[in-house]
């Protein structure tokens, strides 16, 4: 199939409504666009970069978890959450506000979705197995529990309107879905014949997203499928690739771009985009890698000037760098301190210009790193 003369598939009368059947993916892909070419190759080199410095980067799992939540911040965020990055760092609900919980929670739920997921790539291979089991965690506990979390669907859902009546769009009848999901994941593995990875998970995550196969939670699955699908690839060792950030960037054009392939087959105007969005994010996420390296010798230099009280401050920076927000007791608990010294050494670092106190307050005061979260959070 060429993707220039791809045909979006076709409208089947149910009861009431017409539900989309997307066509099959798993097929040969070839394209002329050189532009489609120029775009993959520039991707492809990005993302080659971007896994060569999480492989040469010293301790980089340190630094992974706040890829982890910048991802799980912005991708649950194009759902419509409001969950900042300070919050979504936060692991007691306690300290969320009452109005802001739910949302909390569903960027928690989101991250240990990702994590769960990366661990469990190590023994059971992308499939729909392991996206059903990311669904489960995703809808634990949060809107949208009741809706058969970590199953696929067996009823109808829709995208847009309140009711089918006046819906956007209708994907496939839940029948279909069984034969379309499994074309889905024989597509990641078919070795009959060439096809880039980056074109396969730009065509899949189009897939997936017109498929819709949850009752609820389909866009953050389908965004986290991209992760899953570049590291179980080998495209990236790490999850260090927050794409999501692109997307919620460019959420209309997001949408338009998705929204063109069923509406009128311009799956060329999709592929571009999301190459795009991938060699901008793998871009940026160099960046962040050379910034972290920098910063991390700036601060090391800075603490090594404390004399005997540098080793407990450099144990404070290793804390930092998964977590970017500390308070004293915490602190204390954590590295076994006795509550004087984890103040002495909260101190040092704030008068380094390495802390800075959040709060104000005299008493439960908390600090962050803020360089270190600012490369995150901008």
């Amino acid at each position: 199939m060429k993707i220039e003369d791809f045909q979006p598939g076709t409208y089947k009368q149910q009861f009431q409504y017409r539900s989309f059947d997307p066509p099959l993916i798993n097929q040969s892909w070839t394209w002329d666009s050189p532009e489609i070419h120029h775009l993959l190759a520039e991707a492809s080199r990005h993302v080659g970069e971007l896994n060569g410095l999480s492989l040469i980067v010293p301790d980089v799992d340190r630094f992974i978890q706040m890829h982890v939540v910048k991802e799980a911040q912005t991708s649950s965020r194009i759902e419509g959450t409001q969950t900042e990055m300070d919050e979504a760092l936060e692991d007691d609900p306690e300290e969320i506000s009452p109005e802001k919980r739910d949302d909390w929670k569903e960027v928690r739920n989101y991250i240990q979705a990702m994590n769960q997921s990366i661990e469990r790539l190590q023994t059971l291979p992308l499939s729909n197995r392991l996206l059903c089991e990311a669904h489960a965690t995703l809808m634990q506990g949060v809107r949208g529990e009741g809706k058969t979390p970590g199953e696929f669907r067996r009823s109808q859902n829709w995208i847009g309107g309140a009711t089918l009546a006046d819906a956007v769009f209708i994907p496939s009848h839940h029948e279909n879905l069984p034969a379309l999901m499994s074309d889905l994941e024989a597509f990641w593995y078919n070795e009959s014949f060439f096809v880039p990875e980056l074109i396969r998970i730009a065509i899949s995550h189009y897939q997936f997203e017109t498929l819709h196969p949850f009752l609820d939670g389909n866009g953050r699955i389908g965004r986290l499928l991209i992760t899953l699908y570049l590291v179980s690839k080998g495209l990236l060792r790490l999850p260090c690739l927050y794409v999501s950030a692109h997307l919620e960037q460019h959420r209309a054009a997001y949408y338009d771009a998705l929204t063109a392939v069923r509406t009128r087959g311009d799956l060329a105007h999709w592929v571009r985009f999301f190459l795009v969005a991938i060699n901008e994010t793998a871009k940026k996420g160099v960046r962040t890698f050379q910034a972290i390296h920098q910063l991390r010798q700036t601060a090391t230099a800075q603490v090594q000037t404390l004399g005997k009280r540098s080793a407990n401050a450099l144990r404070v920076l290793d804390i930092l760098y998964v977590k970017p927000t500390v308070t004293s007791s915490s602190l204390a608990a954590r590295l076994e301190l006795s509550q004087p010294t984890a103040d002495r050494v909260l101190s040092e670092l704030q008068k380094l210009g390495i802390l800075h106190e959040l709060t104000g307050k005299r008493r439960n005061r908390v600090f962050y790193f803020k360089d270190y979260y600012e490369l995150f959070s901008s």
